[in-house]
C-alpha cells in the first residue's frame, strides 16, 4: 500500500465510523427496549462526529515541512531567517500550511545564540506548535520525514534525503520534496 493509499484509507475511517455510530444511535431511538443503549451510542456518535470533523479540517490543510536548517541557507549560502520567513509566505501565498523543523544548533547560526521552537516560531510568526528544533545531538532528518508522513505532507527541502530512503521510501517518490533556491535574487520553489 502506498503511502498515499494508506492516508486516503486512514481519512475515510471516521467518516464510517459516523455512519455506523449513527445507525446505532438511530436504532437505539426507533427500536422499542433499546433506550438503555443511548449510554454507550450517544457518546459513541458524538465522538464520531468530532473525528470526522478534525478529519474534515485535517484534510482541507495542505501540509508542507520544511528543512528549516536546509532551507535557512538557500539565499547566498549563508544561513538568514529571511529566507525562512519568505519562503514561508511563499507557500501560504500557494495555500499550504507549513511547518519547520530545524537541527539543534539553527539559532547559533542564525543569531549566535541557542532559540528554542518558541522563540523561532516568533520569529517565523508561526505558531509554536509547528516550529521543532530537535535536541541536541538528534539529527533533524528523521524528525522532519516522520512529520511528513504523519501529516502527508512535502518536504521542502534541496536535500535527497538518501540516508533515509530506507525507512522513508517516499522520499524517491516525485514532487514528495520540493526543491527551491534563488536565481537573479528572485526566489523559485518547484511546487509542479
Amino acid at each position: 500500500m502506498t503511502k498515499e493509499a494508506g492516508y486516503e484509507a486512514s481519512m475515510k475511517t471516521p467518516y464510517l465510523l459516523l455512519v455506523i455510530s449513527s445507525i446505532a444511535l438511530a436504532g437505539t431511538l426507533l427500536v422499542p427496549g433499546f433506550s438503555e443503549f443511548l449510554l454507550v451510542t450517544g457518546p459513541a456518535f458524538l465522538a464520531s462526529l468530532v473525528l470526522a470533523l478534525r478529519a474534515l479540517t485535517k484534510r482541507t490543510k495542505r501540509w508542507v515541512i520544511l528543512d528549516g536548517s536546509n532551507v535557512m541557507y538557500w539565499r547566498d549560502e549563508t544561513p538568514q531567517l529571511e529566507t525562512l520567513q519568505e519562503v514561508i509566505r511563499e507557500l501560504q501565498a500557494s495555500g499550504y500550511t507549513p511547518g519547520v523543523v530545524f537541527d539543534a544548533n539553527a539559532g547559533y547560526l542564525l543569531s549566535g545564540k541557542y532559540q528554542h521552537d518558541g522563540a523561532l516560531a516568533k520569529s517565523l510568526d508561526l505558531p509554536e506548535e509547528r516550529v521543532m528544533v530537535v535536541p541536541k545531538g538528534s539529527p533533524a532528518d528523521p524528525a522532519i520525514l516522520a512529520a511528513a508522513f504523519d501529516l502527508g505532507a512535502q518536504v521542502v527541502t534541496n536535500d535527497r534525503y538518501r540516508d533515509w530512503a530506507e525507512q522513508h521510501p517516499e522520499v524517491t517518490e516525485p514532487g514528495h520534496l520540493i526543491r527551491g533556491g534563488y536565481k537573479a535574487g528572485k526566489l523559485w520553489l518547484d511546487l509542479e
